[in-house]
């Protein structure tokens, strides 16, 4: 797949197809392998993750030239994936001031 096949995913909002790829599908599974199946965000944390997702460092819509380069992508766990990408925010509800009553009985 060329840049050029890769911007015109892009502007037509069809980048699902990119994803689904051999070229990806190849590129994903080497950087699975270069990072033994290890989440590199909870390693850079001190924690030990098992990724199962490759995320683009650099995203495909901003620099489509480097959507099949290894060096811009690792893997990553679910979490620290929806953590990236803030896709949990709207789901976590944020907690309530206390009440506070100014009398005192």
């Amino acid at each position: 797949m060329d840049i050029r096949k890769i911007n015109q995913l892009i502007n037509e909002n069809k980048l699902v197809k990119f994803y689904q790829s051999k070229e990806w599908r190849f590129l994903r599974q080497q950087a699975l392998e270069r990072d033994s199946h290890e989440c590199q965000e909870c390693k850079r944390n001190g924690r030990v993750g098992s990724a199962k997702n490759v995320h683009h460092i650099k995203e495909v819509k901003k620099f489509p030239w480097l959507a099949l380069n290894l060096r811009n992508v690792e893997s990553v766990c679910i979490n620290c994936h929806n953590k990236e990408h803030k896709r949990l925010e709207k789901y976590i509800r944020k907690k309530k001031p206390k009440f506070m009553n100014e009398e005192r009985w």
